[in-house]
C-alpha cells in the first residue's frame, strides 16, 4: 500500500493532473475536480427528498418508482457540468466512473440506496456503442459500485435500435424516438428486486421510462433512477 502511494504521488508530480472544469492542479486527494469547483457546482440535492422532487414528479402517472435523484442540474453551456459532454463525446469514459463515485458517496447518508438490490445502466444500442466505444451509463454505474458494493445486472435488458440523438428534441419527439426500443432479456432474472437504473442525464424523462417500462414486464419488480444531470424545465 505504502509502495503504491508512494508512485501514485511520484506520478502525479511528474504528470500533473488538471480540474476539468478551471484547468487548476488537482491535490493529491481530488478526483476529477478540484475542491472550489466542487463546492461550486449547481447542486440539485434530490437525494434528500428522493420520493418527492422535481425528478421524480416526471414519472407520477407514466411508472411507479420508488425514488429519484440526479447529481446536479445539467446545462451543456455551463462550464461546471460540461464535463458530462466531454465524457460522452471526447472518448473520456474514466470520467463516468468518478462521477458515479462522487455522486454516490453524497447520497449515501441519505439512504439512498437502502433496499436497492442491483444497478442496471440504461442499455446503447450496439452500433451505438461501436461509434462511442463505450457506455457511459456502465461506467456510472462502476462507480456507484465502489461505493456501495452492490452487483451491476448486464444480462436484463437491451437496447435493440438506436434511432435518433435525443439532443435538440421536444417531449413528445423524444417519447417517440424510444418507444419500444428497449427488450427485456429471456435470461432476465429481477423478479422481486428492487433495480436502480442508472443514466447520465435525465432530460424529459423518455429514455428511462422506456427502459423501466420493459423492465416491470418481469413481474414484482421495483425502480428506483439515479443519473448525474438532470435538466430543468
Amino acid at each position: 500500500m505504502k509502495i503504491n502511494n508512494f508512485l501514485y504521488r511520484f506520478f502525479d508530480i511528474c504528470s500533473p493532473r488538471e480540474c476539468t472544469i478551471c484547468g487548476e492542479r488537482l491535490s493529491i486527494d481530488e478526483e476529477l475536480i478540484c475542491s472550489p469547483c466542487n463546492l461550486h457546482l449547481p447542486r440539485t440535492y434530490f437525494a434528500e427528498a428522493a420520493y418527492n422532487n422535481e425528478m421524480a414528479q416526471r414519472f407520477w402517472g407514466l411508472m411507479p418508482i420508488e425514488r429519484a435523484a440526479a447529481w446536479v442540474f445539467y446545462d451543456p453551456k455551463s462550464d461546471a457540468t460540461s464535463v458530462i459532454l466531454r465524457m460522452k463525446y471526447n472518448n473520456h469514459p474514466e470520467y463516468g466512473e468518478i462521477l458515479g463515485s462522487l455522486a454516490a458517496r453524497e447520497f449515501q447518508p441519505y439512504q439512498f440506496f437502502d433496499s436497492i438490490d442491483a444497478l442496471i445502466p440504461i442499455p446503447l444500442a450496439p452500433n451505438r456503442f461501436k461509434q462511442r466505444g463505450f457506455n457511459q451509463s456502465l461506467e456510472i454505474a462502476r462507480g456507484v459500485q465502489k461505493v456501495t458494493q452492490l452487483p451491476i445486472l448486464n444480462n436484463v435488458i437491451k437496447r435493440t435500435v438506436f434511432k435518433e440523438s435525443q439532443t435538440h428534441k421536444t417531449r413528445s419527439e423524444r417519447d417517440k424516438n424510444v418507444e419500444g426500443v428497449f427488450q427485456l432479456c429471456p435470461e432476465a432474472n429481477i423478479q422481486g428486486k428492487h433495480i436502480l437504473l442508472i443514466d447520465d442525464v435525465v432530460t424529459t424523462g423518455a429514455t428511462a421510462l422506456s427502459c423501466g417500462k420493459e423492465l416491470l414486464k418481469a413481474g414484482n419488480v421495483k425502480i428506483s433512477i439515479l443519473s448525474i444531470g438532470f435538466t430543468k424545465g
